[in-house]
């Protein structure tokens, strides 16, 4: 009796489940599954192309439970079944798609630039995300991708931007405020990038600035200070503020966070907090012209750099320039902490804020008189 070769008892198998039950192609599924993640001496290379044509196979007669299942074991392979990777890449379902796309080392770049093409948001999401992306990749994401996708590459510190992917970021920064503060507060984003964003940033924008007010706008530069919070949005924050700070979550994390939402009340409660000052420092230092008093503050209360800018760039209607930006972190980097702390909570800014306060009251009892 002829023995049958590999190649016919592949196309023998094959054939096979195209014709079997669905509950028994997913038995049969999971049995290779268990096989190519188990570890042992096999060949997995040779493993991996061997199982290809069944996989692709067993894809067409399971449930969308078992392609999710498939796609999530081998996005973390080294080696996987490459034909079968790149079907669950493309499948409709994000919940299919996104593991390997997230996570497979068995997609070429031309994989993603394709997919990133023809795919829906969350799948370009899930390419934005990967921790190893090629510059062609983050090209095509940028140029016809969703603008999530644009904000999820920019807040990818893994991701590395070539001077092409620079350009087109800036073209959709004219349009988009969020990617806008989102590429400034990215920390290796270059100078040259920061000087057009911030010039561009400047130019009034026609198709957002009505007409008949034009001319009136464009002689007002001022920067708007934030509107102070009333009483009682400082009792409903504290308690909050105050528990994440005993259990350890009043972090950078958290503070970036009030910062950038805008959450106001929230911000100002966590900085009188962190640094332990009185809210009335805290209000003098966040509505001061000059951001020394808040770089201290922010020093003070042990936040990072990337927080602070945060912290400055969103506290006024008109971002940092370039050189005021940089002067914020030339101090923020050579000041002492011990300096910032008897600074804000007894030295001259607090002073200064009891002297007015002093005066305020003083004023008031004359005008009841």
């Amino acid at each position: 009796m002829k023995a049958n070769s590999p190649a016919d008892t592949l196309v023998e198998l094959e054939d096979a489940v195209a014709t079997c039950p669905p509950d028994r192609c997913t038995r049969i599924l999971s049995g290779i599954l268990r096989l190519l993640t188990s570890r042992g001496d096999r060949p997995q290379e040779l493993l991996a192309h061997v199982t290809d044509g069944v996989l692709l196979r067993l894809m067409e007669r399971v449930e969308a439970g078992a392609l999710i299942q498939l796609s999530t074991a081998l996005a973390d392979l080294e080696i996987a079944p490459p034909k079968t990777v790149r079907r669950l890449a493309s499948h409709p379902d994000p919940t299919v798609a996104c593991p390997v796309l997230l996570r497979s080392r068995s997609l070429s770049t031309a994989d993603l630039q394709s997919i990133a093409g023809s795919s829906g948001e969350r799948q370009q999401d899930a390419i934005a995300a990967r921790a190893s992306i090629d510059p062609p990749v983050i090209e095509a994401l940028i140029k016809g991708g969703a603008r999530s996708a644009c904000l999820v590459l920019i807040g990818n510190t893994e991701a590395r931007f070539s001077d092409s992917a620079y350009v087109a970021l800036a073209e959709r920064c004219q349009a988009d405020d969020e990617i806008t503060k989102a590429l400034a507060l990215r920390p290796d984003t270059p100078d040259a990038v920061m000087r057009e964003l911030l010039s561009a940033s400047r130019a009034p924008r026609s198709d957002t600035v009505p007409k008949a007010t034009t001319s009136r706008q464009s002689t007002s530069t001022a920067p708007v200070p934030p509107k102070l919070p009333c009483a009682a949005a400082y009792a409903s924050a504290r308690p909050e503020i105050v528990a994440l700070n005993r259990i350890g979550k009043l972090n950078d994390s958290t503070v970036n966070r009030f910062a950038i939402r805008g959450e106001t009340a929230n911000l100002f409660t966590a900085l009188s907090v962190l640094s332990g000052t009185p809210i009335e420092i805290v209000e003098h230092v966040m509505t001061d012209d000059d951001c020394e008093g808040l770089v201290m503050a922010c020093r003070a209360s042990r936040l990072n750099w990337q927080t602070t800018l945060a912290i400055l760039s969103n506290r006024r209607g008109t971002r940092l320039s370039f050189a005021e930006r940089e002067r914020a972190q030339h101090m923020f980097e050579t000041l002492l902490l011990s300096t910032s702390q008897w600074t804000v909570r007894w030295g001259e800014i607090a002073a200064n804020v009891k002297e007015s306060s002093r005066g305020s009251r003083g004023a008031k009892m004359g005008v009841s008189r």
